[in-house]
């Protein structure tokens, strides 16, 4: 019984500290997200597009936008994946990697909090 308390103890630090990864991973994800639903689906991607009257779905909002958001996407999601890298495969020792690497997967996982409470109030 011993070996399972110490294996629950060996968990608890990369599960704390990829949610905590997921703290700041709100940023880049909230980004690919926005590309995802509001960008992407448009029928228009440059200003010129915007005189064409066959499009049905193009907001000059987004558009003016766009710019920014891709470039921060870059940015923040670079910095993030250097972070994810650094904490999950780096830093641990070798014989604890795997265990560091498989809680990766919850880096996501306050992002999908906020956006659940999101779509809950809204």
């Amino acid at each position: 019984m011993g070996g399972e308390g110490a294996a629950r103890r060996g968990m608890l630090a990369p599960v704390l500290a990829n949610l905590a990864l997921g703290v700041p991973a709100v940023v880049p994800l909230y980004l690919a997200w926005w590309t995802l639903t509001e960008y992407l689906p448009m029928d228009c991607h440059s200003t010129a597009d915007l005189s064409r009257p066959d499009l049905g779905d193009c907001d000059f909002h987004t558009l003016d936008h766009s710019t920014a958001v891709l470039f921060l996407l870059v940015v923040t999601g670079v910095l993030l994946l250097g972070a994810v890298f650094v904490v999950d495969a780096v830093l641990p020792p070798k014989a604890r990697r795997g265990t560091w690497l498989r809680s990766a997967a919850l880096v996501p996982v306050p992002f999908a909090l906020l956006l659940a409470l999101a779509y809950n109030t809204g």
